[in-house]
């Protein structure tokens, strides 16, 4: 599982999303989950950060989906049209 920090904003996406990938590709199960019940602090880099796993996820024939997803971040998926992009995971 991929863990997402309790900030993440423009300033921490980068290496974020280097850290994240690095964890993707080491993963080989069919499955990536995103957790990210610790975001406390965020702007839409988040979103960003997020649609760039499920990218790479995707481009590596696995599956990606959201673990506690903040409900402030899903309606800023929704007000960017990307809320259907971000699976919730079961």
């Amino acid at each position: 599982m991929l863990v997402l920090p309790a900030e993440l904003t423009q300033r921490q996406a980068n290496a974020c999303l280097a850290m994240l990938l690095q964890g993707l590709r080491a993963k080989t199960q069919g499955e990536v989950v995103a957790d990210a019940s610790a975001l406390a602090h965020f702007d839409s880099s988040a979103l960003a950060v997020l649609l760039a796993c499920r990218r790479e996820s995707l481009a590596a024939g696995k599956t990606f989906a959201v673990k506690g997803l903040p409900s402030k971040l899903r309606q800023l998926a929704g007000l960017y049209g990307v809320d259907s992009l971000i699976a919730e995971a079961a």
